[in-house]
């Protein structure tokens, strides 16, 4: 949540930490995997992979530890678990989270609302090198 809250796109509420619990649990049951980096019990980063849809999800790192390199470590591990292809999709006014994934090779496709959340999103595809030809 404090990830989340650092792009400025939310403000803490009760509410918010719920949705996002229970989001967990069901995103599980759908078929997503995640992912955390623990620090000696601290949540540093996680990350959700939907591995049969190529998609990559929820790549959080937590603002203490954003700029020690744990953002590109979880996306050296998505390459791993999805090596061809990985889709993901961005919250536009998330600045920050798109021109990084640009920067890391990542493919602006188009733009489409989340219908869970309203917010205009922008989607992103890396291929790999030998399949994009």
């Amino acid at each position: 949540m404090k990830s989340w809250l650092s792009t400025g796109l939310a403000e803490s509420s009760n509410f918010l930490l719920a949705n996002l619990r229970a989001r967990v649990r069901r995103e599980i049951e759908d078929g997503w995997s995640l992912y955390v980096v623990d620090d000696e019990g601290n949540l540093a980063g996680m990350l959700a992979l939907h591995l049969p849809e190529r998609y990559l999800d929820q790549l959080f790192v937590a603002p203490e530890y954003q700029g020690r390199g744990i953002g590109r470590r979880l996306l050296a591990f998505t390459r791993q678990q999805l090596p061809d292809e990985i889709r993901l999709r961005c919250v536009r006014e998330n600045e920050k989270a798109w021109r990084w994934y640009e920067r890391e090779g990542f493919l602006f496709e188009t733009e489409e609302i989340a219908s869970a959340t309203g917010f205009m999103m922008k989607c992103y595809r890396w291929k790999r090198e030998e399949t994009a030809r």
